[in-house]
């Protein structure tokens, strides 16, 4: 499974906890929009620390840096990470 498709999982997952079972497209606003709380970003920080190496202490954070697959690929893209 390559990077954005295991965070594509990992996202319908969190929404699921939440009892939010909407489909979402790679556009969709997922925190700022409210389906996805503070504490869901930390996790997803989280993974994509662990996942792809990137490091928000170094990098900076901001929740629009992770609202959406567009924004996640963007960031996994200005990292440099290999797809």
């Amino acid at each position: 499974m390559d990077r954005i498709a295991e965070v594509c999982q990992f996202l319908k997952t969190l929404l699921a906890g939440r009892g939010d079972r909407q489909p979402f497209t790679d556009s969709t606003s997922l925190f700022l929009s409210g389906r996805l709380s503070s504490v869901d970003a930390v996790e997803l920080v989280v993974l994509l620390e662990e996942l792809c190496g990137i490091d928000f202490a170094e990098t900076g954070f901001d929740q629009s840096m992770i609202d959406s697959i567009d924004a996640i690929q963007l960031l996994i893209s200005e990292a440099g990470v290999p797809r």
